[in-house]
């Protein structure tokens, strides 16, 4: 499938230009997570993941502060990094079936609904506190952070949830808003 890896390059160069340091990282840890949640994910879902914040690397992303509601920014986020997604896909001849499965799975990323976008949303949603809480914490500061966080853990499955209460911080900080996050959303 040399179609499927010229696009994923396309993909990591397109999120290597974003403005936002941690979307690179985010996109191939989440990533990682897919393939440790289901090892045998299919190519669909392995784009979906590498992908689904593509947006956010361009000029024109979806801004976050034009939007009253955080669910219809996250919302239109994902419809677009579809559209985007779909362009690089098509360039490359990567077959219809793939390109198509790969952008349901975008569009529905922030909110899942099936077994396939539940699985990504987790993966997403660890990546965000594996790798991006720190540097979110950083730019945005407690409140903003705590308010994000609370919203990405609710929206993890149980299983999901076990892995984020392992992950750690070096700074305590980061520890403290953690576990605050955890005892604010129990179950």
């Amino acid at each position: 499938m040399l179609s499927v890896e010229r696009a994923k390059r396309k993909i990591r160069a397109v999120i290597a230009g974003s403005r936002v340091p941690e979307d690179p990282r985010h996109a191939d840890n989440t990533l990682e997570w897919l393939l440790r949640l289901q090892p045998d994910a299919d190519e669909a879902l392995q784009i979906a993941a590498l992908a689904h914040d593509i947006d956010r690397a361009t000029p024109e992303h979806i801004r976050r502060e034009d939007y009253r509601d955080y669910d219809a920014f996250k919302a239109d986020h994902a419809q677009r990094s579809a559209r985007l997604l779909r362009g690089i896909l098509e360039d490359r001849g990567v077959e219809g079936a793939i390109v198509k499965e790969a952008c349901r799975l975008v569009v529905v990323h922030e909110v899942g609904g099936d077994p396939r976008s539940d699985l990504l949303k987790d993966a997403d949603s660890i990546s965000y506190f594996d790798v991006n809480l720190p540097l979110y914490y950083r730019r945005e500061g407690w409140a903003e952070t705590k308010r994000r966080s609370c919203w990405g853990y609710r929206r993890l499955s149980p299983r999901a949830q076990e892995i984020v209460k392992h992950i750690g911080y070096q700074e305590e900080a980061l520890v403290h808003l953690l576990r605050e996050v955890i005892h604010d959303n129990a179950r």
